[in-house]
């Protein structure tokens, strides 16, 4: 398949950040930032602050800082103007990755983790081993059952501080810590709940609720 060059000029927070688009191939496109070594980004994914939302035609469409940038291909560096914030600047917006779930890197008490939202979990949830990573205190959280495919379990229920999802903070979470294995803390409906959520095509829009 033919490779397709460009390269753009696109802002960061606080200093201009320099994004490389080395080539794109079906869905998929080859980005270096700053100079860094390239790297294969899928629609939905991102990398150094930069997600890949789109790859069509010529253009390739990005997000930095919140911001949405087009760059069509073959064109000269781009310098970008960064958009005016929204009227509200906590809104969160997600793309769906490849997969069709919607990810994104957030923090829990100040500790950076992975989110995936899941609307069929009742509460945010994360595994014992990503508790422990983040160092949440479990040793005065109430024990509680829940019911999984695999059968019953026991899991830990505790409030979390803060959940920092883009220019959001949420305070006093409800979450359950559970012993099984995942890749990511879901973001169950003891967050989600706190928003009116919208969702068109590869994009869900999470506004928090006055």
């Amino acid at each position: 398949m033919p490779w397709l060059l460009a390269f753009m000029l696109l802002p960061s927070m606080g200093a201009a950040q320099q994004v490389s688009v080395m080539g794109t191939a079906s869905h998929r496109a080859l980005i270096a930032v700053d100079g860094s070594q390239p790297r294969f980004l899928s629609v939905g994914e991102e990398w150094a602050g930069v997600r890949l939302l789109r790859v069509q035609g010529d253009e390739i469409l990005v997000e930095v800082a919140g911001t949405r940038q087009t760059l069509r291909l073959g064109q000269t560096p781009l310098a970008a103007t960064v958009a005016p914030q929204s009227v509200d600047a906590r809104t969160i917006t997600l793309t769906a990755n490849a997969n069709g779930h919607f990810t994104t890197r957030g923090q829990i008490n100040g500790r950076s983790v992975e989110f995936l939202v899941d609307t069929g979990a009742t509460a945010l949830t994360l595994s014992l081993a990503e508790a422990r990573r983040i160092e949440l205190d479990i040793s005065r959280s109430s024990a509680v059952r829940i019911q999984t495919a695999n059968g019953e379990i026991t899991g830990h229920h505790l409030q979390l501080s803060t959940v920092q999802i883009g220019g959001h903070t949420s305070h006093q979470v409800d979450a359950v810590v559970v012993p099984s294995e995942l890749p990511y803390v879901l973001l169950g409906n003891s967050y989600l709940s706190r928003f009116d959520m919208k969702r068109e095509n590869v994009l869900m829009t999470l506004t928090p609720r006055r």
